[in-house]
């Protein structure tokens, strides 16, 4: 195998392209090897002997179909889910949420009769205070202090 080193250095500056998009039939190698000035580079690329290859891009295909299925909603699930914690619901909105579950879970209760007008209102505040972090907590503290009307 020929050192076509600086052949190849000579190309790719006629070419103005890198030296790995030089392209040298290996087929006429010898002539190639020959050939030491800029001229004989020349003539050797108007021959069609040394060429320079197109440009790698990057494929868009598996991009696209990623985009395709997010617009159909698919990709997005908990493992998905990046940023901080308040990132995708603020602190606000969660507080939101809970209350008001908490709030028609007493309205429920009270309409119920479960629990009486009283311990709606005390239970109605203390909710508003955040003493409660969710039904099932509201739930057990009404049972553990006997607030639970027995049927």
């Amino acid at each position: 195998m020929t050192n076509l080193s600086g052949q190849r250095r000579l190309a790719a500056e006629i070419l103005k392209v890198g030296l790995n998009r030089v392209w040298i039939d290996p087929e006429r190698i010898d002539d190639v090897d020959g050939a030491i000035t800029r001229e004989e580079i020349r003539k050797l690329v108007h021959e069609k002997v040394i060429v320079a290859l197109p440009e790698k891009g990057v494929s868009r295909s598996r991009a696209k179909v990623i985009r395709n299925k997010k617009r159909l909603g698919r990709r997005c699930g908990a493992g998905s889910v990046t940023g901080a914690g308040y990132a995708k619901v603020t602190q606000k909105q969660a507080w939101m949420i809970k209350i008001r579950s908490l709030r028609r879970k007493l309205r429920e209760l009270k309409a119920n009769r479960v629990i009486t007008e009283t311990t709606y209102t005390q239970y109605y505040r203390m909710a508003g205070s955040g003493r409660f972090e969710s039904i099932a907590d509201l739930e057990r503290n009404l049972k553990a202090n006997e607030q639970w009307r027995k049927r």
